[in-house]
């Protein structure tokens, strides 16, 4: 087969809204390479997943994707198809040696700081060169984020990532290791973006970093979230901005304020609290306490009008007894919050974490993580019977399985996290795509039922 011939690709991407972005960038610049990509494998020349290894389930899901890929790609040679593999992404900057010795079927490993370099690396690839133990040098870089261009125009919303890394170094988190210290974007940039993702049409833009709450602080010298807000607003025909992944510490009285003030930014707060356990909290390397947290959501609820919070813990870390546990429990009842996700503990290398003494036994961690589990599953159930009668400007997004319902969201639903809204239309001019009013008539633990109306309060 000729070179030429060599132009399709095909990418996965695993993991978090941080990691699509990645995979966007890369989609984008082989497009702009008059690289094809293909959404079926099994006629892709260049077989590329991007990968998170986070956390142990992530590593797990990475590992058997790549070997889903490593199937294809002796199928695809057997029909003397030329086929290539390559691992980017999280699990290959930690792994890239392991990834090389364990899978002779790949042809090359980019670690978080080379997504810049895939279209030469596919070029050389397609010319023949041996890439094979090519290691990623340190993390850190954003030289892959492009203005706008790249998100998917197939949905509704579209993810801005304004910073890379995280300088936070939690006990836990392997992170700064992964992807490097916190790397702010040029603030001109970032504005930059959002005005070419609003002029494409996307009615929905989710700020996105490993701590959105201190972007700008490395470049600044001091947070500018704030200021980058009170500029995204000004821009013409934006649609709604929401921000994703806050830390408390770091979250001003002024920042509340302005999303009090501006409906523009959605009434919902990402905020994983982590733990809830003073001496948990210590342990982890987290600057908040169990009161602070709790005047923070205080402050937040009784500023921000109709406000959703969701939120992250981890149970079963090191030196966690059931007396902390019994604190983390105690706060999550009283505090209520409308969304929440739990984790087990997973010790990583190269945290602080990793050798720490008295962790729990792993049955008893899970055993926790069921009671969190359990108990938020009657607060969402309450929390969205709530909504019951109210009425909601709904995204939709999507028709379900069964063709009688749209899906959708409103400000209070994150998309991909969140559970959706099933919209029964009363008109026949409603269209995937549209903005409408939608009053809430049903809801159980996950997903709402409404009907579009044309009132809204």
């Amino acid at each position: 087969m000729k070179s030429a011939m060599m132009n399709n690709f095909y990418i996965l991407s695993l993991g978090c809204p941080k990691n699509e972005v990645d995979a966007e960038s890369m989609s984008y610049a082989l497009r702009n390479a008059s690289f094809n990509f293909v959404d079926n494998p099994r006629i892709a020349n260049f077989l590329i997943v991007n990968t998170c290894g986070f956390i142990e389930p992530a590593k797990e899901e990475a590992i058997s994707a790549i070997l889903d890929l490593i199937e294809i790609k002796e199928l695809n040679l057997k029909e003397n198809k030329p086929t290539f593999l390559i691992v980017t992404g999280c699990l290959g900057q930690r792994y890239a040696v392991e990834i090389y010795q364990e899978f002779p079927e790949v042809d090359l490993v980019l670690g978080t700081a080379q997504y810049d370099l895939i279209v030469d690396s596919v070029q050389r690839l397609k010319q023949g060169e041996i890439l094979r133990n090519t290691l990623p040098g340190r993390p850190g870089s954003i030289k892959h984020l492009f203005r706008g261009e790249q998100a998917a125009a197939d949905r509704s919303y579209a993810y801005l990532k304004i910073a890379e890394g995280c300088s936070n170094h939690c006990a836990f988190c392997a992170i700064p290791g992964i992807r490097g210290p916190l790397l702010s974007r040029q603030f001109e940039d970032v504005v930059a973006e959002a005005e070419v993702l609003t002029k494409r049409g996307f009615k929905e833009i989710i700020l996105i970093a490993q701590d959105t709450t201190r972007y700008g602080q490395d470049i600044y010298g001091e947070p500018r979230l704030l200021e980058l807000l009170q500029r995204l607003i000004t821009i013409s025909n934006v649609g709604l901005i929401r921000l994703m992944y806050v830390y408390g510490d770091v979250f001003s009285d002024e920042l509340i304020d302005f999303i009090a003030k501006h409906r523009q930014i959605a009434a919902y707060i990402d905020l994983p609290i982590q733990h809830a356990s003073d001496k948990i909290l210590k342990s982890m390397g987290r600057r908040d306490t169990n009161n602070q947290l709790r005047e923070l959501i205080a402050k937040l609820r009784s500023k921000i009008h109709n406000l959703i919070i969701r939120t992250t813990v981890l149970v079963g870390f090191p030196g966690e007894t059931e007396q902390n546990f019994s604190e983390l429990k105690q706060f999550i009842e009283d505090i209520r919050f409308d969304r929440l996700g739990c984790f087990v503990f997973s010790p990583e290398e190269g945290t602080r974490a990793y050798k720490m003494s008295d962790l729990p036994p792993r049955e008893i961690a899970e055993k926790r993580y069921a009671q969190i589990m359990s108990l938020q599953k009657t607060i969402s159930l309450a929390k969205n019977q709530e909504r019951i009668g109210k009425i909601y400007q709904v995204l939709l997004e999507d028709i379900s399985s069964d063709g009688l319902f749209f899906v959708g969201r409103s400000y209070g639903e994150a998309p991909g996290i969140d559970p959706s809204i099933y919209v029964l239309a009363q008109t026949a001019d409603i269209k995937i795509g549209d903005i409408v009013n939608v009053k809430i008539i049903d809801a159980d633990e996950y997903d709402l039922t409404g009907v579009s109306v044309y009132e809204f309060t």
